[in-house]
Formats: C-alpha cells, sequence, structure tokens
C-alpha cells in the first residue's frame, strides 16, 4: 500500500500517501538505454549509406521524446499527502510540485469520509468533508487502495479522540 499510519502519541496520529513508484530511475535509464540499443539494430543495415543519416534523427527523436515523458512522468509524482489527527483536529496537507501546498482542516468530530462510487474523476472516489468544505484524499491510489483507504478513514475517525 502506498500509504502508512505513524501513530506519534495517544493522541496523534499521522496518514502519509503517496503515488506509486514502479519504475526507479535506474530502471529508467535501463529502459531508455535498451530503445537507443535496440533501435539501433535495424541501423546497422543502412551502415555507410547516406539512408542513415536520414534514418538516426527518427531514432534519436524517440529516445529523447521517451526521456522526456519519463521525466514528465516524474515530476507529476511528486506529491503525497499527510492527513494529521489530533484529539480535536483533522488536519490534511497536500503536497504537490504543480500547486504547491494545499491545507484543510476542521473539527475531527466533523470530519466525515465520503467514497463516490461514479461520478467522481476516477472509480471509488475518496473525499474528506467538513467545516464546508469538501476535499479529496488518495486520488493517485488504484481503485482497491482507496476501498482500503476509505474503511481506514472510517475506522480512525469514528474511534473516539484520546484525551
Amino acid at each position: 500500500m502506498p500509504y502508512h499510519w505513524n501513530v506519534s502519541s495517544n493522541s496523534e496520529q499521522e496518514l502519509r500517501l503517496w503515488p506509486h513508484n514502479s519504475l526507479p530511475p535506474r530502471g529508467a535509464m535501463a529502459v531508455v538505454l535498451s530503445v537507443f540499443l535496440f533501435g539501433l539494430i535495424p541501423l546497422l543495415a543502412v551502415l555507410g549509406s547516406v539512408l542513415l543519416w536520414g534514418l538516426l534523427p527518427f531514432l534519436l527523436l524517440t529516445v529523447a521524446g521517451l526521456w522526456l515523458a519519463i521525466q514528465s512522468n516524474y515530476r507529476s509524482r511528486n506529491v503525497f499527502e499527510v492527513l494529521t489527527l489530533t484529539g480535536t483536529q483533522a488536519r490534511l496537507i497536500h503536497h504537490s510540485a504543480r500547486t504547491g501546498q494545499q491545507e484543510w482542516s476542521c473539527n475531527r468530530y466533523w470530519a466525515r469520509p465520503e467514497m463516490h462510487k461514479a461520478g467522481g474523476p476516477v472509480p471509488n472516489y475518496v473525499t474528506l468533508s467538513g467545516e464546508g468544505r469538501v476535499v479529496e484524499i488518495g486520488a493517485f491510489l488504484s481503485e482497491e487502495e482507496r476501498i482500503a483507504l476509505y474503511d481506514d478513514l472510517v475506522k480512525r475517525l469514528r474511534e473516539p479522540a484520546p484525551d
């Protein structure tokens, strides 16, 4: 699961959520290198002819496009969320490279998790509502993980707040 609960004290719990990272940077380099090397194989047939110089830019454009796509994916995955539950407060902080840091907080008693089976941007969309605002949580998780997250949130928010 790309989320984890930390219990820092009797009265404070922290949930950290992050998106999957199935391709580490070292693996990305291996993919780009292998695409380049396998792209060179057909060019061996035209080695020494003018045709090589006509085909080589397309191979380089392919490799550069793949590299830029992987880098763009890494930047978009540079997001995480932290939900802190104290005795009286629920506070969600959403960190993103594009939008910066966004915060939401409300009285823990009024914080309600909701699951939207359909109609959201993704299936089983999970939101938290409280103090007149509705915020999304874990939109980058898979469908099964959002269901498990919703169950965890319901359980943790229904627990009586420790004194």
